[in-house]
């Protein structure tokens, strides 16, 4: 068994991580507990997610929210740009990039749509996606330096999502976060163990439970309720891949006490169970995100 590679490892040194992989060999399935943006370029392959097997065109980009799961087959000299993010970030000193439309769409709504497992395909043109490889190659750089430096770190991530975003096809322009929905999202974030209720929700925020739940859809792509099942999910993913603790227990620990009904919505959220997820969550090596077979 290969060594795993989470959290705690990967991002030892910043909440960010990024680098090119040239691929000739399977990358067999696995889970992990942070968000994962992978470009594709040059080459040949299939993307394996929940939703089957499919060939990979250049362009095409594969947002992964913590929870989610992927792997590569048949690659044949296929270039693929890989940049993470820590999800204890995400909520804390990069939780701004939730202020800006664009990349909440990008990084937080699509991937957290119904049914998509954790996992949002989008394309952007081929100019964009070599743009977005070099940034990450140049973001490999500085993380070799024996002493990286973070604002240039920060900066390479802030452009290449810039480019992302830009290279995507033009979409409806949406509006910023309404102040009701960001509280009640760091609320559940916060605390989503906490048996919370929509009236409890629209109460801190002092709104009319419906109409709390239409802005929270309008803004988010889910309901309220929606949301907490996903961030419980992410949450149970994190400690399903760090601990050993029972699927029970870790039901518990995230606001889901009954292990048979844990067991069915997390699989409905990240298309496994809990022990095939604390299985997978075993097949990252060091070194990144992808281990590749023999």
């Amino acid at each position: 068994m290969p060594s795993t590679l989470h959290e705690h490892a990967l991002f030892a040194a910043g909440p960010i991580w990024g680098g090119v992989h040239r691929l000739s060999a399977e990358v067999e399935s696995h889970a992990h507990d942070f968000l994962e943006i992978a470009v594709i370029g040059a080459g040949r392959g299939r993307h394996v997610t929940s939703q089957g097997s499919q060939e990979v065109r250049a362009g095409e980009v594969f947002v992964l929210r913590p929870g989610a799961w992927h792997g590569f087959q048949a690659c044949a000299d296929l270039t693929v740009g890989n940049c993470c993010l820590s999800a204890q970030a995400l909520r804390a000193e990069l939780a701004a990039l939730y202020d800006l439309p664009m990349l909440r769409r990008l990084l937080w709504t699509d991937p957290t749509a119904p049914a998509t497992h954790g996992v949002a395909t989008t394309t952007v043109d081929r100019a964009a996606a070599a743009d977005a490889i070099e940034e990450i190659t140049q973001l490999e750089r500085e993380l070799a330096r024996a002493r990286p430096r973070p604002g240039r770190v920060l900066g390479r991530l802030v452009t290449l999502l810039g480019v992302l975003a830009d290279g995507r096809e033009p979409a409806t322009a949406e509006p910023p976060a309404h102040p009701a929905v960001a509280a009640t999202v760091a609320r559940l974030e916060a605390t989503p163990a906490t048996p919370w209720r929509l009236d409890d929700l629209a109460g801190a925020v002092n709104l009319d439970p419906a109409y709390l739940g239409r802005l929270f859809l309008q803004h988010t792509g889910l309901t309220p309720m929606n949301y907490l099942a996903r961030v419980r999910a992410e949450r149970a993913a994190t400690l399903l891949a760090h601990t050993p603790r029972s699927a029970a227990q870790i039901g518990a620990a995230v606001g889901w006490g009954d292990p048979t009904y844990f067991a069915r919505r997390f699989r409905a959220l990240v298309g496994l169970t809990p022990t095939e997820y604390r299985r997978r969550s075993q097949a990252i090596a060091p070194g990144g995100p992808y281990r590749t077979g023999n």
